[in-house]
């Protein structure tokens, strides 16, 4: 699975950050990181990730 955040939609609510902290987080800046290519073991958190952005910027691509 890949993992695609829209910057351009992103409003940094952080909703992704609560769902998955192994894959989401802020930097020094307050801007949204990610992990583009997560392990298996945690794909349901990024699906409950996706799932909990309220803007929808989140897109899973699978492989």
């Amino acid at each position: 699975m890949r993992v695609e955040v829209d910057r351009a939609v992103c409003e940094n609510h952080g909703q992704c950050v609560f769902a998955a902290p192994e894959v989401f987080a802020f930097d020094d800046d307050e801007q949204l990181t990610y992990v583009a290519e997560p392990t298996a073991n945690l794909t349901a958190d990024v699906r409950a990730a996706a799932a909990a952005c309220p803007v929808r910027a989140i897109a899973l691509i699978e492989a």
